[in-house]
C-alpha cells in the first residue's frame, strides 16, 4: 500500500522568469550543504565539473586535499571514458557504430557498453517497454533548445522503428545488434546513472569510504559524512521558482542511489503545452501523467532507467511496478500530488506540506 500525501505544488509567481536560467544549471537534485568538517582528521571535498553535456560533482570524506584531488580526479575521468564509449551524438563512440551497422552486422562492443545495454533491456522489460532505449528514430527528431517538434507524419514513419525486442544480445560474444535498418540506441536515460555506479566504484578503489556522486539528476551516496550521519538529499520542487520552494523535501541516505526524472530539464512550452525530453516510446510524443519521478534502490542504473519508465507509466502502475520490485520510489503527479512508498516513509521530510 502506498502513502498518498495530499502535497500541492506550488505555482511559479511573476518573477519566476529571473530564475529560468540558474534553474537549467541546478542539478535535479540538490546536494544539503554540510559542514566544512567535523574534525581536524575527516574534511568534506567537494568538486563540480560540466561532463555530459551536465553538471557532474564529487563530494568525498578524506583526510586531506591531496588524497581528495587525486581521488575525485580519477572518478571524473572515469565518467569520461564511460561518457565516450557511450555517447549518442558522437560518430566515434561505441553506441554510433552499433547504430551505423543497424540491419547489417552485430558490433562487438566492450563490457561497459555490453552492462548499459544489458541493464537497459531488463528495465525494459520489467517496465513494459516505457523504457526503451531504441527511442533514439523518435528522440533525434526533437531539439529543445531550438524548440523543433516532429510532425505527425515524422512520428509516424519513425515510431515503427522503436522496440527493444529486435536489440539482439549476445553477452558471450560481447556483441549487439539493432534488427532492423534505421534503429537507433539512445542510452541517455541510463548512462548518467551508470556513470555515478563507476565513478563511486573508483572513490572506493582510490580510499574513499564516504562520499557521493552526482551526475545531474542522478545521484550515488556511500558511507556517512564525518559526523557519522547520513548524508541529506534534497529532491527538488517540479514547479520550482527560483526561491526556498526549490527543494519540496529532503531524505537521508547511505549505501543507496536516487534519481529523480522531471518535465522540468529539457522542455520549451508551445501553445501552452509542455514539450519535454521524457518521451513516450508508444506515441513519441512528451508523456503527461508526472511531473517528477524519484526511485532509490542500490545502483544508480536502476533508479535512472526506472524513473524514466515509472514517469511514462503514471503513478498507478508505477506504484504497483516498485511494489512489485521492491524498490522505493516518490512520484509527483500531474495534480501536485505525491505517491510515496512505505519503504522510506519514515526517511523522507517534506517541507510546506498539508
Amino acid at each position: 500500500m502506498n502513502l498518498l500525501i495530499n502535497f500541492t505544488i506550488p505555482k511559479p509567481d511573476r518573477y519566476g522568469r529571473v530564475f529560468k536560467l540558474l534553474l537549467l544549471l541546478l542539478p535535479v537534485l540538490l546536494l544539503i550543504s554540510l559542514p566544512a568538517c567535523s574534525s581536524d582528521k575527516e574534511r568534506v571535498f567537494k568538486k563540480t565539473r560540466i561532463l555530459m553535456d551536465t553538471a557532474v560533482s564529487m563530494t568525498v570524506v578524506a583526510s586531506s586535499e591531496k588524497q581528495a584531488g587525486k581521488a575525485i580526479e580519477s572518478a571524473f575521468s572515469e565518467i569520461e571514458r564511460i561518457a565516450k564509449l557511450s555517447d549518442f551524438y558522437s560518430p566515434d563512440s561505441e553506441i554510433s557504430l552499433i547504430n551505423k551497422n543497424a540491419g547489417i552486422s552485430k558490433i562487438k562492443v566492450s563490457s561497459d557498453v555490453l552492462n548499459i545495454i544489458e541493464k537497459a533491456l531488463y528495465l525494459s522489460e520489467q517496465t513494459g517497454g516505457s523504457f526503451d532505449i531504441t527511442i533514439g528514430p523518435v528522440s533525434s527528431l526533437y531539439d529543445f533548445y531550438g524548440k523543433v517538434k516532429p510532425g505527425e507524419d515524422e512520428l509516424k514513419l519513425k515510431l515503427p522503428l522503436v522496440g527493444y525486442r529486435d536489440v539482439i544480445f549476445e553477452r558471450e560474444a560481447s556483441s549487439v545488434f539493432l534488427k532492423r535498418k534505421g534503429m537507433l540506441i539512445d542510452t541517455g536515460g541510463i548512462t548518467k546513472g551508470y556513470s555515478a555506479d563507476k565513478a563511486a566504484e573508483m572513490l572506493k578503489k582510490q580510499g574513499i569510504a564516504a562520499g557521493i556522486v552526482s551526475v545531474a539528476g542522478d545521484i550515488r551516496a556511500f558511507g556517512k559524512r564525518p559526523d557519522e550521519k547520513p548524508w541529506n538529499i534534497g529532491i527538488r520542487n517540479p514547479r520550482a521558482d527560483g526561491t526556498e520552494d526549490d527543494i519540496m523535501a529532503t531524505i537521508e541516505l547511505t549505501d543507496k542511489a536516487i534519481s529523480t526524472s522531471g518535465d522540468y530539464e529539457r522542455f520549451f512550452l508551445s501553445d501552452d503545452i509542455r514539450y519535454h525530453h521524457i518521451l513516450d516510446p508508444a506515441t513519441g510524443r512528451p508523456a503527461s501523467k508526472c511531473m517528477s519521478v524519484s526511485i532509490i534502490s542500490d545502483e544508480a542504473a536502476v533508479t535512472d532507467a526506472l524513473s524514466t519508465g515509472i514517469f511514462i507509466i503514471g503513478p498507478e502502475q508505477g506504484m504497483i511496478l516498485l511494489e512489485k520490485l521492491k524498490i522505493d520510489g516518490l512520484i509527483v503527479d500531474m495534480n501536485g500530488k505525491v505517491h510515496i512508498t512505505p519503504g522510506v516513509r519514515e526517511k523522507i521530510v517534506f517541507k510546506n506540506s498539508r
